[in-house]
């Protein structure tokens, strides 16, 4: 694997956990992925697969910028959207505050109203000053049904809808597109043939990390990295890797992946890892169940079972570099002798050691487990993170013989639910 990229993927606590599983049997499966990789390669700039050629835009910056420019003007800015439309925004407003939810110093506060919770909803628009409110709509099809109630429940609020709201949807004749011109709302394209769960890096999540004050052309150079050394060979690719690792051991049993941050700013990633995942392989029988989790809150919870519990895990530690950082512990402020294997040491030295440990134990306990380290974490790193697992699940779903972008079961329960509300008494 290329060490230009921001990351590395550790494998070694993969190997000899589960019976008849070795380095030879992931060679096997990574020869598979080499004709989906070749395509994947072929396909950039051609359109084909959009999210991979959004790294090399330059054509919507400027819409990008003129619409965060338009909402900075705003204490308060709410999201509405939902899925691809608002866990991508989600995972990088993360990165701008540090997984603190306090919101950047200087920046209008983003509120990511995602469900139709009427009891939440009601409480949210009751407490906005409907003077120094902007609003940011986002529905790929125009036709969400939860984004276009919150749309119809919040635009009225507003003083002035037209100068405080932006609708973000293709550009065809649908229903956000007819509320945004009745409204005079402004309007930003979303690119017709890029998929919601696949959409971060156009303006669905460009615009909230813009008007955060994230540099939105460093997360696409992070991906434009981590996918041209991941389509340069499927040997050295490391999604390629992954994908070959997820489908070698779902063969042998293994039902979920967990994937496990254990830095607070990535908590809302792994959330949107799982969409990505659960959405784009769960068909016909066939994918892995993702469940996301958070280092260390989760070792006092999840990695019970993950230790004792069903061999059926594939879990991914994720871990920054934090030796020395945070409060040190001299021994006068601690007090206690009890505590003397604290003395000198750092908050950060705690967090690294306890994800060493994790690792460690769950490999001894034959469960398997790969790390991914990172240098730093910043626009560039989030940046080729996203595109990692959006490859590593295209090529996944090859493995897997299932389309990655539809999800027709979900189709199925949205047209009930209509017919629902058209029969309700």
């Amino acid at each position: 694997m290329t060490n230009s990229l921001p990351y590395r993927q550790d494998l070694r606590h993969c190997f000899d956990l589960v019976e008849g599983f070795d380095r030879q049997v992931l060679e096997t499966w990574l020869d598979q992925t080499r004709d989906t990789v070749a395509a994947l390669r072929a396909a950039v700039g051609k359109g084909t697969y959009a999210f991979l050629d959004q790294p090399d835009r330059s054509d919507d910056l400027a819409a990008i910028e003129n619409a965060a420019k338009t909402l900075s003007k705003f204490s308060t800015v709410v999201l509405l959207g939902t899925g691809g439309s608002s866990l991508g925004a989600r995972a990088l407003a993360a990165l701008a505050d540090a997984g603190t939810g306090l919101g950047v110093k200087g920046k209008p506060r983003l509120i990511v109203a995602e469900n139709v919770d009427p009891f939440a909803f009601e409480r949210l628009i009751a407490d906005l000053d409907p003077k120094t409110t902007g609003a940011l709509i986002v529905s790929k099809s125009g036709g969400t049904a939860e984004t276009l109630s919150q749309a119809h429940a919040l635009l009225p609020k507003l003083a002035d809808p037209a100068a405080q709201a932006i609708a973000l949807t293709e550009p065809t004749d649908n229903a956000l597109a007819r509320l945004a011109k009745r409204y005079k709302l402004s309007t930003v394209d979303h690119p017709t043939t890029l998929g919601g769960r696949f959409s971060v890096l156009s303006a669905v999540g460009l615009i909230p990390a813009a008007l955060l004050g994230l540099d939105i052309r460093a997360l696409r150079k992070g991906a434009a990295m981590a996918r041209d050394a991941a389509l340069a060979d499927p040997l050295s690719s490391a999604p390629a890797y992954g994908a070959a690792l997820a489908a070698a051991f779902n063969a042998r049993g293994v039902r979920s992946t967990v994937l496990c941050p254990y830095v607070d700013a990535l908590a809302p990633f792994a959330q949107w890892y799982a969409q990505l995942w659960a959405e784009s392989l769960g068909k016909g029988g066939h994918g892995t169940t993702p469940i996301r989790a958070l280092g260390t809150v989760d070792q006092h919870s999840q990695l019970q079972l993950w230790l004792d519990g069903p061999a059926d895990k594939l879990i991914t530690v994720v871990a920054r570099e934090t030796k020395g950082a945070g409060p040190r512990y001299s021994k006068d402020a601690l007090g206690d002798s009890s505590l003397d294997w604290l003395e000198n040491r750092t908050m950060g030295d705690l967090l690294d050691v306890s994800w060493r440990a994790t690792v460690e134990t769950l490999a001894r306990r034959g469960r398997p487990v790969r790390v991914f380290t990172l240098p730093t974490l910043d626009e560039t790193t989030l940046g080729a993170l996203m595109m990692h697992f959006m490859l590593e699940t295209v090529i996944a779903a090859a493995l897997f013989d299932v389309e990655p972008f539809d999800q027709p079961a979900v189709e199925d329960g949205k047209r009930l639910a209509r017919a629902y509300l058209k029969g309700m008494a």
